[in-house]
């Protein structure tokens, strides 16, 4: 049983206790010796951790952790950039008779997948347009078993066990309130669009069944998954028969929903639906940063700075 959280630990202090390995690589220092760096997490948060100067045998054991193990590691609690980090003394990895729950490691998302696949395939199944129903069914269908644990990102909003069903269910949750509001939007473009614009993430990062992402994919680094996502929709003209205006909708809002150049979108949007979308991403991403970062914080105080939100300091409302 864990003793010790990410969200408990404090600089100065010292901790024993398992953790799951989300990153780890042996690197060179500027004084040519080695060291081990590593993120360890559980379902509190994460933490880097650092161990100097390895050499010899020990380069071969540190060598061999991958992501996704857990380890079990004495450190002292240091800081790095106003963040604790952890100065490791000794690491190991699980032995069999190690009786470890990974429901202490995984961050996950507060609805069970299934469930989540469940609203996501009934908002499917009511789109009016045959086509743009048929491409969304197809996509899903096809990508159930990685949907159910894949994460929406490596490090930033939505890094979790099931993240991106549950970033996308709550997209489709807006889209349904947002076309009540502006009622000339078309819901079922505005659905479809929900539905696929982030499906290549799957085939972008390289995650495995604890949601863990341990590397960005060939493909992720080059492409990325709004180039991906475009080819995905271009192969489906031909393979299901969808119409080539359609598939130009549908691509369009993929490549436009990251709005600027230098988030890598070659085009803004071009009609409503497409911008409705990108800040029904925008929004649903940064609320997700609050709600985590403010998660352990006491009513009337704040966080610490937050820097997927421009390193600022959030404010918890004794509201």
């Amino acid at each position: 049983m864990k003793q010790t959280y990410v969200k408990d630990l404090y600089t100065g202090g010292e901790v024993t206790d398992w953790f799951l390995v989300k990153r780890s690589e042996i690197k060179t220092g500027a004084n040519g010796k080695q060291y081990y760096d590593v993120l360890l997490g559980d379902k509190t948060g994460d933490i880097s951790g650092k161990k100097w100067d390895v050499e010899g045998a020990e380069t071969d054991l540190l060598s061999g952790i991958r992501a996704g193990d857990l380890v079990k590691v004495k450190a002292q609690i240091t800081e790095w950039n106003g963040q604790p980090q952890l100065r490791i003394g000794r690491i190991r990895t699980r032995k069999e008779e190690d009786a470890l729950e990974m429901a202490e490691f995984i961050k996950a998302a507060p609805e069970p997948p299934e469930a989540m696949f469940a609203y996501l395939h009934g908002k499917a199944e009511g789109i009016g347009d045959a086509e743009l129903r048929e491409v969304c069914l197809y996509l899903l269908n096809n990508n159930k078993d990685r949907l159910l644990y894949y994460p929406a990102a490596k490090a930033n909003h939505h890094a979790i066990y099931a993240g991106l069903l549950w970033h996308v269910k709550r997209m489709l949750m807006m889209a349904e309130r947002c076309c009540e509001v502006y009622t000339f939007l078309n819901k079922d473009l505005l659905t479809a669009g929900v539905l696929v614009h982030d499906i290549e993430k799957l085939n972008e990062m390289q995650a495995d069944e604890t949601g863990v992402v341990s590397e960005y994919t060939v493909e992720g680094q080059m492409l990325g998954h709004l180039v991906m996502g475009v080819r995905t929709i271009d192969r489906l003209v031909d393979e299901i028969g969808l119409s080539r205006e359609k598939a130009m909708l549908l691509e369009h809002m993929m490549i436009s929903h990251h709005y600027e150049p230098e988030f890598g979108s070659p085009k803004k949007p071009a009609f409503p639906e497409a911008e409705a979308l990108h800040y029904m991403d925008m929004l649903d991403a940064k609320m997700y940063d609050f709600e985590d970062s403010l998660a352990g914080v006491a009513p009337g105080s704040f966080s610490d700075w937050v820097r997927t939100l421009d390193g600022r300091r959030l404010y918890k409302s004794t509201l």
